[in-house]
């Protein structure tokens, strides 16, 4: 640990010790490096993997995971290679979409999953999206939440405020600005993630971001894995009420919703009361008789 990320290091574990059941900290080894896993819920349970959205770690499953632990399910909550959190990237390059794909691969051998659930939040749920068309065999079940380039581009005012985060001689400072500005009048940005993800932000060393094109209406048409799309009624980041008609008419079986009172980077935690048990019952289906 060096004096740099001690800080950062230090929040992660203080958030992570707020989870309301017991974790157990995973390590898988790959080409890429070493991946974190912070698990919980019944070893023999069904697996849900999440994953995370830019810059929020896993630990930003603190509102959730202990739902669908007790539901039943091993919830395997990943830090994505890369970026910050205990996740170290320090093997081979990801090499585009092929190789962060490779890398989720990978990951799962690690752990001997063979077929997961899968729920993926923002960017995380891009890659849970990308992940479900690469290895459509090891996805069960697949949950997006207020997912980025997946339907549609983001609001250029979104990517004007966003600019600032990529100058250099990054802060804190900037970092919590952003959000507030993201999350502005709704409620539950919880104030220890919100230094979590400002310390990141700033001190973390992370790798450049993999990014690929949105998924055409063809290749989606091709996804046979049942989904749940759930949008933050106040995201800023894009009009949910378009990428909910847009899904709809891409994936006419999907389930889509959108979830009063979140913004696109509070959903997790502010959503927590309406979400986990909208998840719960889609991951359980009850069987027709």
């Amino acid at each position: 640990m060096s004096a740099r990320t001690a800080p950062f290091l230090a929040a992660y574990d203080a958030l992570l010790a707020r989870w309301p059941v017991p974790v157990e900290a995973l390590t898988v080894r790959t080409a890429h490096g070493t991946t974190r896993i912070n698990a919980c819920g019944p070893a023999d349970g069904r697996p849900l993997v999440l994953l995370h959205g830019g810059g929020a770690t896993s630990t930003v499953w603190f509102a959730n995971a202990g739902a669908w632990a007790e539901a039943g399910h091993r919830v395997l909550a990943v830090d994505l290679i890369g970026d910050p959190g205990r996740s170290v990237h320090d093997g081979a390059a990801l090499d585009g979409v092929p190789g962060l794909l490779g890398w989720l691969d990978a990951v799962l051998d690690g752990l001997g999953v063979p077929r997961a659930d899968f729920c993926g939040h923002s960017y995380g749920g891009w890659i849970a999206l990308e992940y479900a068309l690469h290895a459509p065999d090891r996805v069960g079940r697949l949950a997006l939440l207020d997912p980025t380039q997946c339907f549609a581009g983001f609001r250029p005012g979104y990517l004007l405020r966003a600019v600032p985060l990529f100058l250099p001689r990054r802060t804190p400072a900037r970092a919590r600005s952003y959000l507030d500005w993201e999350t502005g009048g709704t409620p539950r940005l919880d104030p220890a993630w919100r230094e979590l993800y400002a310390l990141g932000y700033a001190d973390f060393p992370a790798s450049r971001v993999v990014t690929g094109p949105r998924p055409t209406p063809e290749r989606l048409r091709t996804l046979t894995t049942p989904v749940l799309t759930l949008l933050a009624e106040h995201s800023r980041t894009h009009d949910p009420h378009h990428i909910a008609r847009t899904a709809r008419r891409t994936l006419p079986a999907a389930e889509v919703a959108i979830l009063p009172g979140a913004s696109h980077h509070n959903l997790p935690m502010a959503a927590a009361p309406d979400l986990n048990p909208r998840l719960t019952t889609f991951l359980n289906p009850t069987p027709h008789t």
